[in-house]
């Protein structure tokens, strides 16, 4: 039985999900975020587009109530796969107090089981290449290192 219950998250979340955010980054990581200023234009915005996207949420892990995990799922549609849709994980974070303890593992499982539901045929993220304790994490619940990654910043 799993300890964390899920829930999407609201407007009214933001601070808390900066909060988990700027402490999952990688280390040595210019930290933008902060979780004191989630009332900012920028946060606003970005929450209202993701709360419009049919595809697109964001969920939050709790213990008693308390947030102790979060991660946005976004369902992406193409062609490849003969249309199979894939899910991909974003800001997948684990309060650091209560890593490993397992949460982590059931989090990402809940996530499997919902891609399962909508009809995803992968799930896929991507790490910072400066986590390679999260990357034999993933690997050890059967992701596998298959592509390599780009990123043009502005």
């Amino acid at each position: 039985m799993s300890r964390l219950i899920f829930r999407n998250a609201t407007r009214n979340d933001i601070a808390t999900i900066l909060t988990l955010v700027v402490g999952g980054n990688a280390p040595g990581r210019s930290i933008v975020d902060d979780a004191n200023d989630a009332e900012a234009p920028e946060y606003q915005r970005a929450w209202d587009a993701i709360e419009q996207d049919p595809n697109s949420s964001y969920v939050i892990a709790e213990i008693s109530g308390e947030a102790v995990g979060c991660m946005q799922i976004n369902i992406l549609h193409g062609l490849a796969r003969r249309g199979k849709a894939r899910m991909q994980l974003e800001g997948v974070h684990i309060r650091a107090d209560h890593r490993g303890q397992g949460l982590g593992s059931e989090m990402i499982q809940w996530a499997v089981e919902q891609a399962r539901q909508n009809g995803a045929g992968i799930v896929q993220l991507t790490s910072s290449k400066m986590r390679p304790e999260a990357h034999k994490f993933y690997e050890n619940l059967g992701f596998e290192k298959t592509h390599e990654g780009f990123k043009l910043q502005f």
